[in-house]
C-alpha cells in the first residue's frame, strides 16, 4: 500500500531555457521554493530549536548547524518537486546551481566550499532519497481518493497487532487521530495535544510517551509543524513500517511475559500473541473517551477484547490471545472482569459480547447472541463508579479549559504590546503602512514654521527641527556628532520631553 500522497503534476512540454523541465513545470509553491526559497520558514522548524517536553524551547543545534540543516530540507523538497513532475537529476542540479535561485543556496555553497564534484554528488544522494519517496507515494486527486485512503488505514490499524499497555494506548491515540483526520477529508489535519487527549482518554503526559516511543518511531504520524497560539499542530497520517514499531521492542512491557527463562529450554522462541489482529477500531474510537475506559478502570485490554469480540462473535481464549493482541493471562483476567459487568458471556470456552450490552450504550454488535435471561450491563457511569473512575474525563476537561485560557490570556498580554499593522487598499493591492517610529513627535510639539516645541516651556527648541515626515532633525552649531552622540542625544531629548508632558 502506497505510504504518503500528493497532488498531480501538470504535465506541460512548452520548451524552456532551463531545459525540458523547468519552472514552469512545476507547481507555484514549487517553483516560488526554487526563486525565492523558504520565505515563510516551514523548512525551517527543527533545525535550529525544538519544543520540549514541558513547553520551553531548547536548542539543539547552533546557528551554523542550523542553517546547514535548513539548507538541506529546502533542497530535499526541491527534489521531491522535481521527481514529482518527471524531471531528472540533470534538471535539478541545474535548477539548484543556478545563480539567481536562493532555493538553491545550499548546494551552491557546498559547490563553493568543497568543489563542484562534491556539490554534484550530494545532489545524487539527495536526489536518490527524494525519488524513492516519491515512487511509493498515491496520487489524491479528489475526496473520495482520500476517504479510501483513510479507510485503507483504518484496515491496517485494525489487523496490526498492538501488544502491551503502551502500544494498545498509542492505538487509542492513533484512532483519535484518524477521527480528526476523517473530519478533515485526507491524511493531513491539526489537532493539539489536549484535543487528542480528551479525544483518546488519556493524559497528556501519557500521550507525549506514546507520540515518542512508539507512534512517531513506527512511522503512524508525522508533525509537520508544532501548533502555536490558537493553532494546533498539523499532524500527517502514515502507514507505519513494520521495522518502525519494532524499535522499541527492547522494553519488557511491550511484550508478553510468556517467555522461558532460558532459551535452552527449547520452548516458545517468539511473543505468544499471534499476528492475526482482527479489531473493530470503530467500536474502540466510540468507547475510548468514557471513564469505565481510564487506566485504573476496565483499561485498554477491556477495548481490545470488546473490538474483537464486536467484528468476530464468539472466540475462544486462545483466538482472542491473536485477534486482541493479549496475553493468555490478560485475557482471562478482562474476560472475567467483563463478565462481572455482564458485558461477555461464554458458553464454555466461547466467550461472546452480552446480547443488550453493547446496544443499551448505543451500539449493537452486529451477531452477539440474544439469549433471552441475559440482562444488559449497568451502564458506563456505573462501572466507573465501580472502579472510582467517574468523572476523570470531566475533570481533565476542565484542566484543560483553564490551561487554555491561562495561555491565552498570556497571548492576550504579549498582544499588548505589539503595534497592529495598518493596511490600505491601493489598486486592489494590500499596503502595509509602517508603524510609528520613535522619532516621530506628536502634533501638538510641532509648529507651522518647522521648528519643535518643547513641552516644558513651550517655546521653540532651537536645537531641533522637523522634517517633512515628521521626524526630528538635531541641528548643532558644528554639525560634526556622530551617529552614536545623535542617538544619545535624540533619546536623551525624547525622555526629557515625555517627562516634561
Amino acid at each position: 500500500m502506497p505510504h504518503h500522497s500528493h497532488q498531480p503534476e501538470p504535465k506541460r512540454q512548452t520548451p524552456h531555457p532551463f531545459g525540458r523541465l523547468g519552472l514552469h513545470r512545476l507547481r507555484p509553491a514549487a517553483a516560488e521554493l526554487v526563486l525565492l526559497g523558504d520565505l515563510t520558514g516551514r523548512y525551517a522548524t527543527g533545525s535550529y530549536s525544538r519544543l520540549g517536553s514541558d513547553g520551553r524551547t531548547v536548542a539543539v543545534r547552533p546557528d551554523r548547524a542550523g542553517v546547514a540543516e535548513h539548507g538541506h530540507r529546502v533542497t530535499a523538497a526541491i527534489a521531491c518537486h522535481v521527481a514529482r513532475a518527471g524531471g531528472s537529476i540533470e534538471e535539478l542540479a541545474r535548477l539548484l546551481l543556478h545563480p539567481d535561485h536562493e532555493g538553491g543556496r545550499h548546494a551552491r555553497h557546498i559547490a563553493l566550499r568543497s568543489g563542484q564534484a562534491r556539490a554534484l554528488d550530494y545532489i545524487r544522494r539527495v536526489w536518490a532519497s527524494a525519488t524513492a519517496v516519491v515512487a511509493g507515494t498515491r496520487v489524491l486527486d479528489s475526496r473520495h481518493g482520500a476517504y479510501e485512503a483513510l479507510a485503507a488505514l483504518r484496515d491496517r490499524i485494525e489487523t496490526t497487532p498492538w501488544r502491551g499497555e503502551r502500544e494498545r494506548t498509542a492505538l487509542r491515540v492513533l484512532r483519535a487521530h484518524l477521527n480528526f483526520a476523517e473530519a478533515a477529508g485526507g491524511p493531513l489535519h491539526h489537532a493539539s495535544e489536549r484535543q487528542t487527549a480528551e479525544e483518546a482518554g488519556v493524559s497528556r503526559t501519557t500521550l507525549r510517551v506514546v507520540y515518542d516511543t512508539v507512534l512517531k518511531p513506527g512511522g503512524w504520524l508525522r508533525r509537520l509543524r508544532v501548533g502555536h497560539g490558537r493553532e494546533g499542530s498539523i499532524w500527517y497520517l502514515d502507514h507505519g513500517s513494520a521495522g518502525g514499531r519494532r524499535g522499541s521492542a527492547s522494553l519488557s512491557r511491550f511484550w508478553t511475559t510468556q517467555y522461558p527463562p532460558d532459551l535452552a529450554l527449547e520452548e516458545w522462541t517468539t511473543p505468544e500473541t499471534a499476528t492475526t489482529a482482527d479489531i473493530d477500531s470503530t467500536v474502540i474510537a466510540r468507547l475510548m473517551g468514557h471513564d469505565a475506559f481510564a487506566q485504573r478502570s476496565l483499561g485498554s485490554s477491556a477495548l481490545m477484547i470488546i473490538g474483537a469480540l464486536h467484528v468476530r462473535p464468539s472466540q475462544t481464549v486462545s483466538d482472542l490471545v491473536g485477534t486482541a493482541s493479549v496475553s493468555r493471562a490478560t485475557a482471562y483476567r478482562t474476560l472475567q472482569r467483563l463478565a462481572d459487568h455482564g458485558l461477555v458471556q461464554h458458553d464454555g470456552e466461547t466467550w461472546t459480547l452480552a446480547p443488550r450490552a453493547m446496544a443499551s450504550f448505543g451500539a449493537s454488535p452486529l451477531a452477539a447472541a440474544t439469549a433471552p435471561d441475559t440482562q444488559p450491563a449497568q451502564g458506563w457511569d456505573g462501572i466507573a463508579q465501580f472502579y472510582g473512575t467517574a468523572g476523570v474525563t470531566a475533570r481533565r476537561r476542565a484542566l484543560h479549559a483553564v490551561e487554555r485560557a491561562a495561555y491565552r490570556e498570556v497571548l492576550d498580554r504579549r498582544a499588548e504590546h505589539r503595534s497592529k499593522a495598518t493596511v490600505i487598499v491601493r489598486d486592489g493591492r494590500q499596503v502595509l503602512i509602517p508603524t510609528p517610529r520613535p522619532d516621530e513627535i506628536p502634533s501638538a510639539w510641532q509648529s507651522p514654521g518647522g521648528s519643535v516645541l518643547d513641552p516644558a516651556t513651550g517655546r521653540a527648541a532651537a536645537d531641533w527641527r522637523l522634517a517633512t515626515d515628521g521626524r526630528l532633525i538635531l541641528i548643532t552649531a558644528a554639525d560634526q556628532c556622530s551617529y552614536d552622540e545623535l542617538a544619545t542625544a535624540h533619546a536623551e531629548a525624547l525622555r526629557e520631553w515625555n517627562s516634561a508632558a
